[in-house]
């Protein structure tokens, strides 16, 4: 998906000629940290919350270009890069523009959350189990023909390097909650299974007698 599809329509932004009063309050209302500044439909930049509690609120945006920044995306890119525009810089909100830097509009954070949940299929029903490895020992192939093997299919997996234990951390979700019999296998070749997330296959013996005992006594 392309920013330009995930921009949200009429969110206000500032003139050059707006208060640092006019800014703080246009934040307040729309429960974001940063407002966009535009002249003559070009963009120029976006203020801060914290940088303009300490300036004067009667100075107005043209006075204090210093305090703009200029991140912005561009709209025939990918969303991911508005996610990482968002987490690098602390974003409520990304701006979008073109290549001609005409403001196009800004993806909101919590719209951004929404489809990075959809492309890893967060709402889909099913089981996740999450490995670690070294990236040399990661085969896509493989891991597919083990999770196959038990009558299971893979519908998203994901990968990143972690920086602090220095292995892939690869992450499945699986079309099916019982995934006992997917670990065992995992771990019978040795995978390094960190977490996993769905029912047991099998049920605990001990309980069902209990449950048993209790029935009949009740009889």
């Amino acid at each position: 998906m392309l920013n330009k599809e995930l921009i949200s329509a009429g969110f206000p932004t500032l003139g050059p000629n707006d208060t640092v009063h006019a800014a703080l309050n246009l934040m307040r209302e729309n429960d974001v940290s940063q407002m966009v500044v535009v002249a003559s439909d070009k963009y120029e930049g976006i203020v801060f919350e914290d940088d303009l509690l300490n300036l004067n609120e009667d100075m107005v945006m043209k006075d204090i270009p210093n305090y703009f920044s200029r991140v912005a995306v561009n709209d025939e890119r990918h969303f991911l890069e508005a996610v990482q525009s968002s987490i690098q810089y602390n974003l409520s909100m990304v701006p979008v523009i073109n290549k001609a830097n005409d403001y196009s509009g800004v993806i909101l954070k919590d719209e951004l959350l929404e489809h990075v949940g959809k492309m890893i299929g967060a709402g889909m029903p099913g089981g996740i189990i999450e490995l670690a490895m070294p990236v040399h020992d990661y085969s896509s192939a493989e891991i597919i023909k083990l999770v196959e093997t038990n009558d299971a299919q893979i519908t998203q997996l994901n990968t990143y390097w972690d920086t602090e234990s220095e292995q892939l951390i690869v992450t499945l979700k699986v079309n099916k909650f019982e995934i006992s019999d997917i670990v065992s296998t995992f771990q019978r070749y040795d995978y390094n299974v960190r977490y996993y997330f769905g029912e047991e296959l099998y049920k605990n013996e001990l309980k069902d007698n209990f449950d048993h005992l209790m029935t009949y006594l009740s009889i």
